[in-house]
């Protein structure tokens, strides 16, 4: 097996936790079939064909892109995105992948071929909105640019990324290494381990025994990111942050235990929050025949910095329960921080005042921050309702 394929493995839930049985979304007025993925298209109310289109990519997981789930978490929250969307004469293209843990490079392809044949089955001469959720938001910036870089014209007016990771997303090294050491669960593994995740993430680690650092596939993607200009020029570049912009600290308190196993094959393996400065101890990983003391230095206090969060250590001992006994002190921490949601600032710097800052410090042409941390790509209505006003009437 090469290193761009990754065994089968089951979905986690991570862009959006299942809600439970809600009404299902109305039926696609067509289905198209791309390379290496899939889109649906919802026309508004009235509309023929494809008129004003907004093109919205999925964001990571491992497996097929579910976009049914899409449509759900973008409308079954507290502000109804879509409806609201099409009730303002703008028609739904929604984006999937056959692996949503492929190189963010392979599903690039999907949204060129998506722009492409958009702008083929248009009516009239409208602009396109073209942007995704999370890892989304980096594919369809990439795909953009990749574009304009080969002189070949997107018709796009307006790019939007909702809580992505411009500058890098995090999962906790310590969990990280806890995935790599879980036999019997080999589904976070293959996750950390995948093409997609060692792009987005800002530190990696492939191994139990590996030091955290910028992964090799990160370095490339962002070298071919920078190779077509690093954004799209022509359109309007606008982006949403599920974290607060204050740069205030969250309730996760570095170096605390967030997580036990006090049970069953890996008993008193215990996680800690991250914390600043040298030989911060992230976790003690204990197996039947192996025993596992890892330490950080020089990084952040990211679990706690204002962002987009994330059921990391949640969703890791959901899965532990299989092994033996948790207990799980803190569930969410930061997954997306704003700073690299807005893209202004760097993840060593996590908790930086993006108001402070000045808006003109920032890649994007126009951003909002929430009010508090929210969940990964949680759409608000205020959120909601700041990107319908934005985009071409």
């Amino acid at each position: 097996m090469s290193d761009t394929q990754q065994p089968p493995v089951e979905p986690l839930g991570l862009l959006f936790p299942s809600p439970g049985r809600l009404e299902p979304a109305p039926a696609p007025n067509e289905v198209w079939r791309l390379p290496d993925g899939i889109a649906w298209i919802h026309l508004a109310k009235g509309h023929r064909g494809l008129t004003r289109p907004v093109l919205l990519s999925d964001g990571f997981e491992t497996g097929p892109s579910e976009l049914e789930e899409l449509w759900q978490g973008l409308e079954r929250g507290d502000h109804p995105f879509l409806s609201e969307l099409r009730r303002r004469g703008h028609d739904l293209v929604l984006v999937g992948y056959d692996e949503r843990s492929a190189s963010l490079l392979d599903n690039a392809r999907t949204v060129r071929e998506a722009v492409l044949r958009t702008i083929a089955q248009r009516s009239g001469s409208e602009p396109l909105v073209v942007g995704g959720l999370s890892m989304g938001g980096l594919i369809t910036r990439y795909a953009l640019a990749k574009l304009e870089h080969e002189g070949i014209d997107h018709q796009t007016a307006t790019y939007l990324s909702i809580d992505t990771p411009h500058r890098g997303a995090w999962v906790p090294i310590g969990l990280q290494k806890l995935a790599h050491l879980l036999t019997a669960t080999p589904a976070l593994s293959a996750q950390i381990n995948s093409p997609a995740a060692r792009e987005l993430l800002w530190r990696h680690v492939a191994t139990v025994d590996a030091e955290p650092a910028e992964d090799a596939r990160r370095t490339e993607f962002l070298t071919s990111l920078r190779q077509v200009g690093d954004w799209p020029r022509v359109p309007r570049l606008l982006g949403v942050a599920n974290g607060r912009g204050d740069g205030a600290r969250s309730g996760v308190a570095p170096g605390t235990e967030a997580l036990r196993v006090t049970g069953g094959w890996f008993a008193g393996t215990t996680l800690y929050t991250q914390a600043e400065g040298d030989k911060q101890l992230v976790a003690q990983l204990k197996g039947r025949l192996t025993e596992h003391e890892s330490r950080t230095t020089g990084l952040s206090a990211l679990d706690g910095a204002p962002g987009g969060t994330l059921e990391s250590y949640g969703l890791a001992a959901d899965r532990l329960k299989a092994t033996g006994p948790i207990e799980v002190s803190v569930r969410k921490v930061c997954f997306v921080p704003t700073v690299s949601a807005v893209s202004i600032g760097e993840l060593d710097d996590p908790y930086a005042n993006v108001g402070a800052l000045g808006a003109e410090r920032s890649d994007l042409d126009e951003f909002l921050v929430a009010d508090t941390d929210e969940p990964h790509t949680h759409m608000s209505e205020a959120a909601g309702t700041w990107i319908l006003d934005r985009l071409p009437n």
